[in-house]
């Protein structure tokens, strides 16, 4: 037996495993878990043990285990649906770095996670390994050469899976280019893998330059006590936190549950950046909104929540073509074009002009 063949086994036996602790913890029924197998053959199942703990005894409903548990949902794929939704491929000059931004690249260090969400955009090639030393060389060799670029965003997978020696020693070959201003770091870890969050971690983690940690969050409930410790640990070394939110039916769609998300993060230090509309990803129309009942969130929203606690709901457009603002428009011209028509949070138009003539005193 080779070492693929080798290789193929062990992942199967993991799978299989992952999922019989799923069937024996009834989040999983027994007549479906041939077909979540199946579709962990794209997606792997990865559960730490600690959040399996948490979501024994949930119903297979509930917010955290439609997350993480695969479902039969996701063998159904959409002409539509793509494997590369948001053009990474396109946009990758070298292995392990995307460069879409004319001043921004994402370096993927990693392409593994401690938990795989069943809506990943990224579902056809995440699960591996780490960067080999050449292929991290040769991508921050490109950093290096390209002078626009003045921000790194460590994604993947999830790159605080990795040791922290291997974490600081990325960050301070990228801390070393003098055209680099700010790093960036997205993240599940400190909501889901708490543990992780070590005086080792939060050592390496310690650089001169802005250092920015977005933690990727869909539902308050995430946000237990261990997380908030986490948190507290990574906000109190002097590591300002963001947050980015994917929109998803039937998880975080009302404008309670995003309500109630906003103030969490906010209650615990962590600014909403971003309130994503999810990608089309393959064998993901189960977990997706329109984008007209996103915008009408937004909107009841708006008028409820803090200026603070404001996410900015975006689209990826397909194909590779960048992030745009998915919200209504506000301010639209009047007719004659001499004027402003402004909508409230309550939907009452207004009347703006930005034209005005100052009063003649004399």
């Amino acid at each position: 037996m080779n070492i693929i063949q080798k290789l193929i086994g062990r992942k199967r036996k993991k799978r299989s495993q992952i999922l019989s602790a799923l069937v024996d913890a009834n989040l999983v029924c027994r007549s479906d878990a041939e077909a979540c197998e199946d579709a962990a053959r794209t997606l792997p199942i990865g559960i730490p043990k600690k959040l399996l703990e948490r979501l024994k005894g949930r119903s297979r409903s509930d917010p955290l285990v439609r997350q993480f548990v695969p479902s039969t949902n996701e063998n159904k794929k959409s002409g539509k649906e793509l494997t590369d939704p948001i053009g990474d491929d396109h946009h990758s000059p070298v292995f392990g770095l995307v460069h879409r931004y004319p001043d921004r690249v994402l370096l993927m260090p990693v392409s593994s996670c401690p938990v795989y969400c069943r809506f990943c955009f990224r579902r056809n090639s995440v699960g591996g390994a780490r960067l080999t030393r050449t292929q991290l060389d040769k991508a921050i060799d490109y950093i290096e050469q390209n002078n626009e670029i003045w921000e790194v965003i460590l994604s993947g997978g999830d790159p605080l899976i990795l040791a922290p020696q291997r974490i600081n020693d990325i960050l301070n070959r990228l801390e070393k280019i003098n055209h680099v201003g700010t790093i960036r770091l997205h993240t599940r870890v400190p909501a889901l893998d708490p543990d992780r969050i070590t005086s080792a971690m939060l050592k390496a983690l310690d650089i001169q330059k802005p250092l920015w940690i977005v933690l990727h969050c869909n539902h308050a409930s995430e946000i237990d006590q261990s997380a908030e410790e986490a948190i507290r640990k990574l906000i109190d070394s002097g590591i300002p936190m963001l947050s980015q939110t994917v929109l998803l039916k039937g998880i975080n769609d009302t404008s309670t549950d995003l309500t109630k998300l906003m103030r969490t993060f906010v209650e615990n230090r962590i600014k909403p950046y971003y309130l994503h509309q999810g990608d089309l990803a393959q064998g993901t129309s189960h977990f997706r909104t329109t984008l007209r009942h996103g915008r009408n969130l937004v909107r009841t929203i708006r008028g409820r929540l803090s200026g603070v606690a404001q996410p900015i709901y975006v689209l990826d457009i397909p194909g590779g073509f960048g992030k745009v603002s998915a919200e209504d428009a506000w301010i639209t011209p009047s007719v004659d074009g001499t004027a402003w028509k402004v909508q409230d949070h309550k939907g009452v138009t207004h009347h703006y002009e930005d034209n005005i003539e100052p009063l003649d005193t004399q």
